[in-house]
């Protein structure tokens, strides 16, 4: 029996670009599937920003969301996935997925040593999401964290190629070089974006990896699983953004590879949320 829900949208938030590197790779998975994609831009980056904030935050982004008729909602943000996942979840009636246990799990299978890296926004790196979601998969796992905050402001400002990129990914990452891991989790979606220079300095024998795929896979089989999946043919793509339109389409086409047409967005501020 064909369900109705199926020609619904996937909708997929962020604090800005980073998420792109999800969207592209559900769209690879998913070609038949509409998604709609918001990025705050206008407040990126989440990750200094208190806990409280980043909750506030994205449900301002899913109270827009919700005027699209939706089927699943992916926060791929891994700060916004730390402090908010349960809470959009006890919400909303469609799943909810975010990205940190994906990335989590996407390690597991890599690592031969069981010693990982984790690098991510001060946010995601305090809230210890993926040391805890490694060791519930791997007790035995050592994980070694490592706080990057001038890495969101590189890809936003669209500097992602630069000699300036290299030289502040390779002095941010000496730390981790000493610590014998073997694989590295990007634990922010906007650190795809700067897989070159991150790979180009952990070396050859750290395997750099992305939530994005795995979380993409869980959402098809998510939406296999609820007889959801879209038979659409050609599916009309929309990308919103809270900040400029035109600096967000100019990182965006460089991702993607042709054009983008984005809109502007002003969210309904929402009340303080404490809980």
């Amino acid at each position: 029996m064909m369900n109705p829900l199926r020609s619904d949208a996937i909708a997929i938030l962020d604090s800005g670009a980073g998420g792109l590197t999800v969207a592209r790779e559900v769209m690879r998975q998913l070609p038949r599937e509409t998604v709609i994609y918001v990025g705050d831009t206008a407040r990126c980056p989440y990750g200094p920003r208190p806990e409280s904030e980043v909750r506030r935050f994205t449900l301002e982004i899913v109270q827009f969301l919700m005027q699209f008729r939706l089927k699943a909602l992916v926060i791929a943000c891994n700060t916004a996935t730390a402090a908010a996942l349960e809470t959009v979840r006890s919400r909303l009636a469609v799943p909810v997925l975010g990205v940190i246990e994906p990335g989590a799990r996407a390690a597991i299978k890599v690592t031969k040593r069981n010693r990982v890296g984790v690098i991510g926004t001060q946010g995601t790196i305090r809230s210890g999401a993926y040391e805890k979601a490694l060791r519930r998969l791997h007790p035995g796992i050592t994980v070694f964290s490592l706080a990057c905050p001038a890495f969101v402001p590189l890809v936003e400002g669209g500097k992602r190629g630069s000699e300036e990129a290299g030289r502040i990914v390779a002095e941010t990452l000496e730390p981790l070089k000493e610590t014998g891991i073997d694989s590295l989790i990007l634990g922010c979606t906007h650190y795809p974006l700067l897989a070159d220079p991150i790979s180009c300095a952990m070396g050859e024998s750290v395997a750099i990896i992305s939530s994005a795929e795995e979380t993409a896979a869980e959402l098809s089989t998510i939406l296999q699983h609820q007889n959801l999946l879209s038979d659409i043919e050609t599916p009309r793509h929309r990308f919103f953004t809270t900040g400029s339109p035109e600096t967000f389409a100019r990182i965006a086409e460089d991702w993607f590879g042709h054009p983008i047409h984005v809109e502007q967005v002003a969210l309904e501020p929402l009340e303080p949320v404490t809980g």
